[in-house]
């Protein structure tokens, strides 16, 4: 029998090939793209990333040719014909050539900075495209081409590199495992196939406030607070969801500041970095109460209700049996609703308070992130892609549990997909994650290792339980595509599969949560962070 040769670490250049011990072949798929190194790895998957995407871009996008409003395609052009020809003072506002009720603004300033920029590039190339008034609906090919060129931009100069920032920090002091394992590691970040179906298939612009999030992560790995606070900043002033993380970052930096000296002081450090970079970017909103309140008012829509269409949260599940708009007013809900979402946030900020870790904080982000995804007020199907980054970045320590989320995740905006007309991409990215999640390499013999002590593989008839929400997944999408509902219950199928999603998520939290309060019991006191003196 062949001796089974050493795997090196992901720093090291010697160049080692995982060997079956029963047959002596490479096991390793990964080899032949990761011998070069890190970068050159990255270099390689950006490059089929970006492919992919394009390939998506090729299939239609949220309200194509649907008058009178189309969709979210429409949306973001109509915020560069606005940005691109009225004063910025006037973006926000109710007026003759910004109707609100036409797709108004509806998130914060740095997202009308990007449509601005954006806007600028459209007009050079295709004035007509952004023109004030009269481009109302545009959908020229050349248009077309130039809006989904800007989201494949945004991707590759911004979530690109942040992708990479977390990589290399996140495996810079890994004992175990080698290139392979960052090699897995970055094409399960670049090939998120939810965040590539809703930004090049249904359209919008994630992947900018995601990657600033995911550059702020970084940087709490590698311990710039100062810039955490910068590049989070930053990812609020684009899109007010990512405030999904903000219990997390909160939690965290806070637990780190008390076990200072000084904590008083940094902790007015991390603020003044706070409030100087939100203050550069409001700038323009921030001479007039009524200009910031104006703002502000955007981006809540509370009149829209607890929530919309049948998104796989617990307001919207349970709304079946209990018809909370009924029962309660909007401010009710508002404040019923931010309650739930304080409560099933507090556990994981409470230990990253108590005991912060770096594994604490990714766990700390996808269990507040979930959180905010079950229970806060008026919550898109969209929305599932904040705990989804989470636990993508989180995916070497959830072996149980990666790919099930993955696919619940893209069910969840099944029927959302099938309005946009994305089925074709929806089931070929479904079936390209199923192969590089499974494809052979050092990452699975590392799960293995991994595993927490806790499972729910550990009780009774979870296998069988997890099986049979499958079958039943297979079947909802067989019916969704091929019968007509009832007439009495039109959303009958999108019903059932919330309901099935939601329940899974659920499972998930509870998971995420008790594996993170069990991470202090399993640092031993030469892995726990010191107090800084």
């Amino acid at each position: 029998m062949p001796k089974k040769k050493p795997a090196k670490h992901s720093g090291e250049d010697d160049i080692t090939i995982p060997v079956s011990p029963q047959t002596g072949s490479s096991i390793d798929t990964w080899w032949w793209l990761t011998h070069k190194g890190t970068t050159t790895s990255f270099l390689c998957i950006s490059l089929f990333a970006l492919l992919i995407r394009s390939a998506v871009t090729m299939y239609p996008y949220s309200g194509a040719g649907i008058p009178p409003k189309f969709g979210d395609f429409e949306a973001q052009r109509h915020w560069m014909e606005i940005t691109t020809n009225l004063p910025v003072i006037d973006w926000y506002r109710n007026g003759t050539y910004n109707d609100l009720t036409y797709w108004g603004l509806d998130y914060p300033p740095l997202t009308a900075y990007q449509s601005y920029i954006h806007g600028i590039f459209l007009r050079f190339f295709n004035p007509e495209s952004v023109a004030l008034l009269s481009s109302r609906g545009h959908e020229s090919y050349l248009g077309k081409l130039l809006m989904r060129w800007t989201v494949l931009s945004s991707d590759a100069f911004i979530f690109f590199p942040a992708a990479l920032f977390f990589v290399l920090v996140y495996h810079r002091n890994r004992t175990r495992g080698g290139k392979s394992e960052v090699a897995w590691h970055i094409a399960m970040i670049l090939l998120n196939p939810c965040l590539i179906l809703i930004d090049h298939g249904h359209f919008q612009y994630n992947c900018i406030s995601l990657g600033l999030t995911v550059g702020a992560i970084a940087a709490v790995l590698c311990e710039s607070e100062v810039l955490t606070c910068v590049l989070f900043s930053l990812a609020l002033s684009h899109k007010q969801m990512s405030a999904y993380f903000a219990p997390a970052f909160f939690s965290h930096l806070l637990g780190k500041c008390l076990r200072r000296k000084s904590p008083i002081l940094s902790v007015i450090k991390l603020g003044i970095a706070v409030i100087v970079t939100f203050v550069i970017f409001w700038w323009p909103y921030v001479h007039s109460l009524d200009d910031f309140l104006m703002v502000l008012s955007r981006l809540a829509p509370f009149e829209r209700g607890i929530y919309e269409d049948y998104v796989a949260n617990f307001w919207c599940t349970t709304s079946i049996l209990i018809k909370w708009k009924n029962l309660f007013t909007t401010q009710s809900l508002k404040s019923i609703s931010l309650a739930a979402t304080i409560l099933a946030s507090l556990p994981s900020m409470v230990q990253q308070i108590l005991s912060p870790s770096n594994e604490g904080f990714l766990y700390g982000l996808l269990n507040s992130s979930m959180a905010f995804y079950l229970f806060s007020f008026q919550v898109h199907e969209k929305s599932i892609l904040m705990p989804f980054l989470s636990a993508t970045l989180l995916v070497l320590k959830l072996p149980d549990h990666f790919s099930h989320l993955t696919y619940y995740a893209l069910f969840s905006m099944f029927p959302l997909l099938c309005r946009d007309k994305l089925l074709i991409p929806y089931l070929t990215l479904s079936f390209l994650f199923t192969v590089i999640y499974h494809s052979p390499g050092n990452h699975h013999a590392i799960q293995k290792t991994d595993v927490s002590f806790f499972s729910f593989k550990n009780f009774p008839g979870y296998v069988f339980l997890l099986r049979t929400h499958f079958f039943i997944s297979v079947v909802l999408h067989v019916l969704y595509l091929t019968i007509k509902p009832p007439q009495k219950y039109p959303f009958l199928f999108e019903a059932l599969i919330m309901i099935l999603c939601f329940s899974y998520f659920i499972m998930f939290a509870f998971y995420t949560n008790y594996t993170q309060w069990t991470l202090s019991s399993h640092f031993g006191s030469s892995d726990k962070e010191k107090k800084q003196i």
